[in-house]
């Protein structure tokens, strides 16, 4: 019994193993097909992912492809003209740009793009290509020619991103007005600056600067009368062999300025010379001394104070000698001068005991009042800050009674002499602006019997003193020279002058301001003078002559004492 009671344990013990074994067996398998699910999932997975980022990226646009976003795409509005003309808009254009990584041979690929891009630098292009990174620039704002002929070199790890650039049609003609963009259409000077600023950039920044939703905006320019300046100066800087000359037409109704320019300049579409030290606004950005242009608000102040009239006196007999300085006419009558004479005689001594008559305070207030020492305000950012002595004595009052001591831009200087002839000053503005808009802000400085009285003085030097050169037949021009000694380390030079002219028309009822500048003019021939009348006096009047019509100003020739002769 006890044997069979064994035999029964041990096959019972054989058949509990048996059942181990098999659950086993079956526990192994099961884990080893969940482990082949589990890596046929994570590989699909894998392979899924790859395929829809391939899905996704042929659906993308190709100039989004490659580098990344950037703002160098940001878009610009169009800049015009008062009658439309474009003077700045975007174009497309092409730039250079590689993937390091994918480049096979470095000096191969610059060999090849130094056919087509001969200025290329080879040390700073050898390490850009060598450099393992995934996206550099190489060059920028290419033309279309140069981008065919690259495509055609065949060099694999390059490629093109479509950008913008600033196209400017007019060139050099309203440089110093419209201004430029640098490499990324960033505005950097002039008007294109005076974009960014008022949230232009921020617009950028955001990437809201859509091409559709940004106007065009308007300036005050108009670009057959800007042609027409700029084509006179650059033609007056050559014939009276000047180092640089300038002009503005300003409007005395409202305070815009209708053209100005200024030579040398640059043409902002290839600004390889924008800034060389000769390349300035000098209309402005110049300082400085105006000479004899002073003496209209020496006499306007004078006449405006109630201490003297048209019918008032001055003694110009002798030089007036003031401590170490004495005061001398560069053409002196020798006698007593009324303040017409003072005037169209361009006397130093008269202009000179007018400024004593009304005394150094009321002198320097009035300067202030007429915005001639204190920074202008305008739209433009090249505006420079005027100079003037920092503790005024008499011997000050007088040098700056005929322009001297003081150093102002000619563009304040025009807009001044443009409030003597209607009695309010307006900020100059280089947008749209009408007459009702410029009242709002203007000043009045001076009153109306002031300003009667040196319409007739400004008509009267065109006709009988230093203006005539400037006077064109049928436009009844007036106006006043100014020709003053440029200061050389720290002396005056007889040598060197800067020269100007400032005329108003038409006189009966003056509706422009012509500025005129010529920086160290030459004698036109041998025996010729170098004055102002001699130069920027005849600048002025081919200026007026050549825009009037285009400005709207009639001509009135039944002013005329002469015959005119006329061309049928």
């Amino acid at each position: 019994m006890i044997g069979a009671f064994l035999k029964r344990r041990r096959n019972e013990a054989g058949d509990d193993r048996s059942i181990i074994v098999d659950s086993a067996r079956k526990a192994t398998g099961g884990r080893a097909r969940t482990r082949v699910l589990m890596t046929m999932a994570v590989f699909f997975g894998i392979y899924a992912t790859i395929a829809g980022r391939l899905v996704y990226f042929g659906f993308q646009d190709p100039d989004q492809s490659g580098p990344p976003a950037s703002r160098v795409t940001a878009a610009r509005p169009d800049i015009v003209d008062r009658n439309g003309e474009v003077l700045a808009t975007d174009i497309k254009t092409s730039s250079l740009y590689a993937e390091p990584r994918h480049i096979v041979d470095a000096d191969e690929a610059i060999e090849k793009l130094a056919t087509v891009l001969p200025e290329i630098d080879y040390e700073q292009t050898y390490r850009k290509l060598k450099s393992g990174a995934g996206f550099v620039w190489l060059q920028r704002q290419l033309t279309p020619k140069q981008q065919a002929e690259i495509l055609q070199l065949g060099i694999p790890g390059i490629g093109f991103r479509t950008e913008k650039r600033r196209f400017y049609p007019a060139g050099s003609t309203a440089a110093y007005i419209v201004g430029l963009t640098n490499i990324d259409n960033q505005g950097i000077s002039g008007m294109e600056k005076y974009i960014d600023s008022q949230g232009l950039s921020d617009l950028q920044m955001s990437g809201l600067a859509d091409p559709k939703d940004l106007k065009p905006v308007k300036l005050s320019i108009d670009l057959r009368v800007q042609h027409v300046v700029h084509d006179e100066i650059t033609t007056g800087m050559q014939r009276f062999h000047a180092i640089a000359a300038g002009a503005v037409v300003l409007s005395i109704k409202t305070g815009e300025v209708l053209a100005m320019a200024s030579v040398p300049d640059f043409d902002p579409n290839n600004p390889y010379n924008a800034q060389d030290k000769d390349r300035l606004n000098r209309m402005s950005a110049g300082l400085y001394e105006m000479g004899s242009t002073f003496k209209s608000f020496t006499t306007a102040m004078a006449l405006d104070s109630g201490k003297v009239s048209l019918e008032s006196r001055f003694d110009a007999t002798r030089p007036l000698q003031i401590g170490r300085q004495t005061i001398r006419d560069f053409h002196g009558k020798g006698r007593v001068l009324s303040v017409p004479e003072v005037f169209i005689y361009s006397s130093n001594i008269g202009s000179a005991r007018e400024a004593l008559a009304v005394g150094i305070d009321g002198h320097r207030e009035f300067l202030h009042r007429m915005g001639l020492l204190d920074r202008m305000e305008t739209e433009l950012p090249e505006v420079a800050r005027p100079t003037e002595p920092k503790v005024w004595k008499q011997v000050h009052s007088i040098t700056v009674a005929f322009g001297h001591g003081v150093s102002t831009t000619p563009l304040q200087t025009a807009v001044g002499c443009a409030a003597l002839m209607n009695g309010f000053l307006m900020e100059p503005t280089f947008l749209m602006r009408s007459a009702q808009e410029a009242m709002e802000t203007a000043k009045r400085v001076v009153s109306d019997k002031t300003v009667q009285s040196m319409r007739y003085l400004y008509a009267l030097n065109a006709e009988k003193g230093s203006g005539r050169n400037a006077r064109v037949p049928g436009y009844r021009v007036g106006g006043k020279t100014g020709t003053a000694e440029k200061v050389v380390n720290g002396r005056y030079s007889k040598g060197k002058n800067f020269n100007a002219y400032v005329a108003a028309f038409p006189m009966d009822d003056p509706q422009y301001i012509v500025l005129t500048i010529a920086d160290e003019p030459q004698p036109e021939k041998p025996g010729m003078g170098a004055t102002a009348a001699s130069n920027a006096g005849i600048m002025a009047g081919n200026i007026i002559r050549r825009s009037a019509a285009m400005l709207g100003v009639e001509p009135d020739f039944s002013h005329e004492n002469a015959a005119t002769l006329v061309s049928y």
